[in-house]
């Protein structure tokens, strides 16, 4: 039989045994294969413990408001955020001589230019706490666009260095999750994704001096003074409007994530349509004038940067940092588990043997909080190099199963975070020459994260494939305890074959 006939063989074999949770007949079933391959079998001790995140990349596409108490510790957690705004490409308001406007009594008027109302929308699919409390938060207008020409981590706060508009547009918004001013059914309706308004009627003053009337007509009269600055995204937020600061000014008790936020600007408009009549018996068509309100709305997609600052109680953190019992995973911002491969141990004895698999296993323990709030455990966990941490996310990587791997937690089975297979990156750790290893050169973290998605259905096979898209820190609020690793009888363990050819 052919070298690379058995190298396939052998991989499908290792392939389908690797999801089994012991290694214990291993062996002998792979030995069965063929006599050509040797395999062997070993358990390997993994110490760990808890690393402060501190501040982590703010790249996600869900944005965070709201004050909530860890019940957990105790600690205040704040979320605050950023969005911008995008415009579809070339975009046009209808002519302006459509456009009707307000005069000085109150009467719609053509070729009059301003916005009968403008308001913020602030879409959540999801929040943690309760519903029922009433928060505050204040939306500030952005001095200037944060472009994507730098990093920005969960510590930067845009109001503390200086890039909201003291003098801009503002408005304090009091809200509840639930609105009670829709009626239930249509709040429990599957078609209703539930928001939060925040109104900009008052007079606006912008950066020049000019008033209007509320900060929707600054809007149509900035685009029909500059069309230009309606062209794409990049001219509409670093033009027209740079953003919004989303800042908690007030409650206690929940976190909305927000998944969509959108402007919009509302105004009349003249449209003419046709409609037959009859004249002496004949049918003729006539042309006729409507009046109606219409709604241009600008929304915050990927286009354009949404960040979330958050604020923590670091010396709770550091509390849980030092707690030798457990680790750590804790979200947003807060704790990762950092572990040890004793990769010189895993190769010693097989210097010439392939790392076939790998298989780790973090046992996680059930947490002890009877509050009806307890953080969730996260779902998805990120497992890389600790010295890649940065890169990774800044360079928006995604796993690749060679140096990056993502496993999920389900509230069932073994109550563990498995990855299969990490025989990869253990071979990588093994070939770094030793005269150019760093403190961290054999140490990796687990990170929660955030994925996305998106799936293609392929019409030659017929089948639909699932593609990751994005990996970013998880922003939500979660929180899990590990079992402590250690370097003698440790509850983390790796377990590894060994394959060599004859």
């Amino acid at each position: 039989m052919k070298i690379q006939h058995l190298v396939a063989l052998f991989a499908a074999a290792v392939t389908f045994t690797a999801c089994d949770d012991t290694t214990d007949t291993i062996g002998a079933s792979l030995s069965n294969l063929t006599d050509a391959v040797e395999v062997g079998t070993a358990s390997f001790d993994i110490p760990s413990n808890s690393i402060l995140a501190d501040s982590v990349l703010s790249n996600s596409l869900t944005g965070y408001i709201g004050k909530v108490r860890d019940p957990e510790t105790g600690a205040y957690i704040t979320g605050d955020f950023m969005a911008q705004f995008t415009c579809l490409e070339d975009y046009q308001f209808p002519d302006k001589n459509n456009l009707y406007g307000r005069n000085a009594h109150g009467k719609l008027e053509a070729g009059l230019v301003n916005a009968d109302s403008c308001e913020l929308r602030l879409f959540y699919r999801g929040f943690y706490g309760d519903s029922t409390r009433t928060m505050k938060m204040k939306a500030m207008e952005m001095s200037q666009t944060m472009n994507e020409d730098r990093s920005y981590y969960s510590s930067f706060d845009p109001l503390e260095q200086g890039l909201v508009r003291k003098d801009g547009a503002q408005a304090t918004k009091v809200y509840s999750l639930i609105d009670y001013n829709l009626p239930q059914n249509v709040r429990d309706s599957s078609n209703y994704t539930p928001y939060i308004t925040i109104k900009f009627n008052q007079p606006y003053t912008d950066k020049n001096g000019k008033v209007y009337s509320n900060y929707g007509t600054y809007v149509l009269e900035t685009y029909y003074e500059h069309p230009e600055y309606f062209k794409n995204a990049y001219t509409f937020r670093n033009h027209v409007v740079p953003g919004f600061f989303f800042k908690n000014v007030g409650g206690l008790g929940n976190m909305a994530y927000i998944s969509d936020s959108q402007l919009n600007v509302y105004y009349h408009q003249k449209h003419q349509y046709s409609e037959t009549d009859s004249v002496n018996g004949e049918p003729v068509t006539v042309k006729k004038d409507t009046i109606f309100q219409n709604v241009t709305s600008f929304w915050g997609t990927e286009e354009v940067l949404q960040t979330t600052t958050i604020t923590n109680d670091k010396s709770t953190l550091e509390k849980l940092v030092a707690d030798q019992s457990c680790t750590y995973l804790k979200t947003p911002a807060g704790i990762y588990t950092e572990m040890t491969l004793p990769v010189d141990d895993i190769t010693k004895g097989h210097e010439n043997d392939i790392v076939t698999s790998a298989q780790l296993v973090v046992p996680r323990l059930n947490n002890t909080s009877t509050s009806e709030y307890a953080f969730d455990a996260p779902q998805k966990v990120l497992l890389i190099p600790k010295d890649s941490i940065r890169s990774f996310f800044e360079n928006n990587d995604i796993d690749n199963n060679k140096t990056a791997y993502i496993t999920s937690w389900t509230n069932s089975g073994d109550n563990s975070y498995i990855f299969s297979n990490i025989a990869s990156l253990v071979t990588s750790m093994k070939n770094v020459d030793k005269a150019k290893r760093s403190t961290n050169w054999n140490k990796i973290v687990l990170i929660p994260v955030e994925v996305s998605t998106t799936s293609t259905y392929s019409s030659y096979t017929g089948q639909t494939s699932t593609v990751t898209t994005k990996v970013a820190n998880d922003m939500s609020l979660t929180s899990t305890r590990l079992a402590k690793g250690t370097s003698q009888n440790s509850p983390i363990k790796l377990s590894v074959i060994y394959s060599r050819f004859k």
